[in-house]
């Protein structure tokens, strides 16, 4: 292994990640100086109900008439995600456990899902630049954003291998995204991910309150919203 190589892995890594922490952590620092609002209705609902229900809402396609209906689109989004978590974990598994990039079978999984990821990325920036109303609501950070994590995704393909043999770019390559993308992500909209927690507690709170979940009890709505 190169000296190159190795600061990239290493000492690089773990300064582009420091400063993504940094960044997060004012942020939130930021949103918690704000006051929660506090609903001054009668409740009607269960807000452990809502809050839990908002939260997995992510895991219950079925719940989701967009899902429900268009089921290709949430395939995409499971593996695209997938793939995100696959490439965050080979960026600390190359440098820190490359032993168990020697299983070719998780080498395989691996390398499946971030193809897959790159397939679906390609297609999602087809359709936002094709569809006319994708076009409308896009911003230069959308195209961006999506470029950036297709090309984060095609290079892990080559780089979790990890083999040095025959060349060290493909792992140069995919840590120098790594790097940018750590840089990049706290500020684009890839770190929508941050506030998701947040949107969907006091969606859920709010939605509980009001009753328009379920009961916990019953599973029934109550009856001036039946």
């Amino acid at each position: 292994m190169s000296d190159f190589l190795r600061i990239m892995e290493n000492e690089v890594q773990i300064v582009a990640l420091s400063f993504m922490a940094i960044v997060y952590i004012i942020r939130l620092l930021w949103m918690f100086h704000f006051a929660a609002a506090q609903e001054l209705t009668t409740p009607v609902g269960d807000t452990r109900v809502g809050i839990s229900y908002s939260m997995l809402n992510v895991v219950m396609p079925w719940t989701m008439e967009s899902t429900r209906t268009h089921w290709p689109f949430y395939i995409q989004f499971v593996i695209f995600h997938l793939a995100v978590i696959m490439g965050i974990s080979a960026t600390f598994i190359i440098p820190y456990w490359p032993g168990l990039f020697k299983l070719n079978s998780v080498v395989i999984m691996f390398q499946i899902v971030l193809a897959a990821a790159t397939v679906v990325g390609i297609l999602r920036l087809i359709r936002r630049m094709t569809n006319p109303v994708m076009r409308l609501i896009s911003t230069p950070d959308d195209y961006f954003s999506l470029v950036l994590m297709t090309l984060f995704f095609a290079s892990g393909v080559f780089a979790v291998p990890n083999t040095y043999e025959v060349s060290e770019w493909p792992l140069i390559l995919f840590f120098i995204m790594t790097t940018f993308f750590l840089i990049y992500v706290p500020f684009s909209k890839i770190s929508h991910y941050l506030y998701y927690p947040f949107t969907r507690y006091f969606l859920g709170k709010t939605m509980g309150h009001r009753g328009v979940f379920p009961r916990k009890t019953g599973g029934e709505l109550p009856a001036g919203l039946k």
